[in-house]
């Protein structure tokens, strides 16, 4: 039975869209499969790994086609359409328990399991739900100015992910690996009835920003207590949210900072890129001497090797002596696209917060280090 005739492009598009989450080995194989189903005149395509669930169709309009729907390796066929020319014809079609790929001379037979043995994630249910929309590209770049920031197979598991909150008329998102924090919020265009706070896992957050494209198109979010959907274009996307309790943020933003330094970003972007070069490659520390009219950047390595930066800033008062991680702070830079940034000190023990001129809506904290 014919299951789709298209063009190459047409179905390599959505397979790569829904294929980003499926995990090469798992406990079930299933999970490695993508479900391609046939409804009328639509070709949907899911694919989860038990925490997210990716869906996306496609029309493919077909003379006397029948319903139906089947599970396939999703790495496998996505692997045969990418090698395949541009603009091929291709077909589809189910042969007893296989699903034969058919392009000009070429035949792939590929094993099918039951689709209905591919678990789903169920759908959110209305009572405590939140509900907002934004564009795709104010979202994205939301998620960018946080995201680098989230913590990598923390044992505190909260901290791999990333703090959504919903108030009145902000959507904030935070994120901290214990080292340093990222702040930004995004308004919204009308209040919400609902308060919600959840946490979204790393790997959520990761393909929601590969999908999201730099337009004014709209994404619907759902959030619920338990999950949160994404909705745009034709992604629809489900993930369960971490069960624990994000930290207090507020209490790590720092308030009453009098030392500021106004940087230009790329100065002090390429001062920290060419010291890093040395820096010790365990802890990436770099020490920060701060005088008057004058901020010199430094480091010495295991092997004595010393690197020194000097960039003259507009700065009177005490001196000050502190260490911090070198990467944490390109991190931030590296996804600032303002052309300055504020430096804001307390004394050498202190944190150092990072911000915009005349933005308030984005702070990075750094916590500093002994070197």
């Amino acid at each position: 039975m014919k299951l789709i005739q298209t063009n190459r492009n047409d179905l390599l598009g959505p397979l790569q869209a829904v294929s980003g989450i499926v995990e090469k080995r798992h406990t079930l194989p299933i999970l490695s499969n993508v479900l391609i189903e046939r409804i009328a005149n639509q070709v949907h395509l899911l694919a989860t790994d038990l925490e997210i669930q990716i869906t996306t169709s496609f029309s493919n309009p077909q003379k006397n086609a029948e319903d139906a729907q089947v599970t396939v390796s999703a790495r496998k066929l996505q692997d045969i359409l990418r090698a395949l020319p541009e603009k091929t014809e291709i077909i589809l079609e189910i042969q007893q328990n296989r699903l034969q790929l058919k392009a000009g001379k070429s035949r792939f037979n590929l094993q099918m399991l039951p689709a209905e043995d591919l678990p789903k994630l169920g759908p959110i249910t209305a009572q405590g739900t939140a509900e907002i929309n934004v564009s795709q590209k104010e979202l994205r770049s939301l998620l960018l100015l946080v995201q680098y920031a989230m913590a990598q197979q923390d044992i505190r598991y909260y901290l791999n992910g990333m703090l959504l909150v919903i108030e009145d008329e902000i959507l904030k998102a935070v994120a901290t690996d214990g080292h340093r924090l990222a702040y930004a919020t995004l308004a919204l265009e009308k209040k919400t009835s609902v308060h919600q706070e959840i946490i979204l896992p790393r790997k959520a957050i990761q393909e929601i920003v590969k999908l999201l494209e730099e337009t004014e198109n709209k994404v619907g979010l759902n959030i619920s207590p338990t999950q949160a959907r994404f909705c745009f274009g034709t992604v629809d996307l489900i993930t369960k949210v971490v069960d624990g309790k994000f930290p207090d943020y507020t209490r790590v933003i720092p308030e009453n900072h009098t030392k500021e330094l106004v940087l230009d970003r790329e100065t002090l972007q390429g001062a920290l890129q060419r010291v890093a070069i040395l820096a010790s490659e365990k802890f990436h520390g770099v020490r920060w001497n701060l005088s008057d009219g004058l901020l010199r950047i430094s480091c010495i390595n295991n092997q004595q090797e010393e690197a020194t930066e000097e960039i003259d800033v507009l700065y009177e008062g005490e001196a000050l002596d502190m260490g911090f991680n070198v990467t944490y702070i390109l991190d931030v830079l590296n996804n600032l696209g303002s052309d300055k940034v504020v430096c804001s000190l307390g004394d050498a023990s202190s944190s150092m917060l990072i911000t915009i001129p005349n933005d308030k809506h984005f702070r990075y904290v750094v916590m500093p280090m002994r070197i």
